[in-house]
């Protein structure tokens, strides 16, 4: 042992072996102190219902104000900001299979995503973005067919469809950001 070694304070025992045992599969770092906690996401919040104007005017009289320009139909957003919304209706009114809406008011994807089209959250177009959004994540899955058709299958849940719409979600922003 070197000289200066020797002669320094030991703070420490020294090992000459690892422990028995089996490893660690990956090596386990400590987090410092330094180091910013990452704040959890915060889904965004969940449509406001729909204003009387909404709800006495009809789908063809809104299309042809909206045609003229004396009717906004949605504001428009970006695809995966349409699906992190569509996972937050679902996640606030419930989710259900094989209707839209069902009497316990809970929606399935496709009624969660008109709720937003009829409430203004979104524009159709954003809307039909974000569904081949989601039916290029199911078709990378090996999955071939409607995204609603694959809502209803027997034994599918929630976190299958919250799964979904959040690698939906991710490539739509993907799309969004590349050049």
């Amino acid at each position: 042992m070197p000289a200066f070694l020797a002669s320094a304070p030991r703070t420490a025992p020294v090992v000459d072996r690892a422990p028995a045992g089996p490893r660690p599969a990956r090596p386990v770092t400590p987090r410092s102190p330094q180091a910013p906690a990452r704040a959890p996401r915060v889904p965004p919040p969940p449509p406001a219902p729909p204003t009387w104007g909404q709800r006495l005017v009809p789908r063809p009289a809104q299309q042809l104000l909206a045609g003229l320009g004396m009717w906004q139909t949605g504001t428009p957003q970006p695809p995966s900001l349409h699906l992190l919304h569509t996972l937050s209706v679902l996640e606030t009114y419930g989710w259900c299979r094989t209707l839209d809406i069902d009497v316990q008011g809970r929606l399935c994807m496709r009624g969660a995503q008109t709720l937003l089209v009829k409430t203004g959250w979104v524009t159709p177009d954003g809307r039909d973005r974000a569904v081949d959004h989601m039916h290029t994540v199911l078709a990378q899955a090996g999955v071939h067919m409607q995204f609603f058709a694959w809502n209803d299958l027997p034994g599918r849940t929630f976190p299958h469809v919250r799964a979904l719409l959040t690698r939906a979600a991710h490539h739509a922003h993907r799309s969004e950001i590349a050049p």
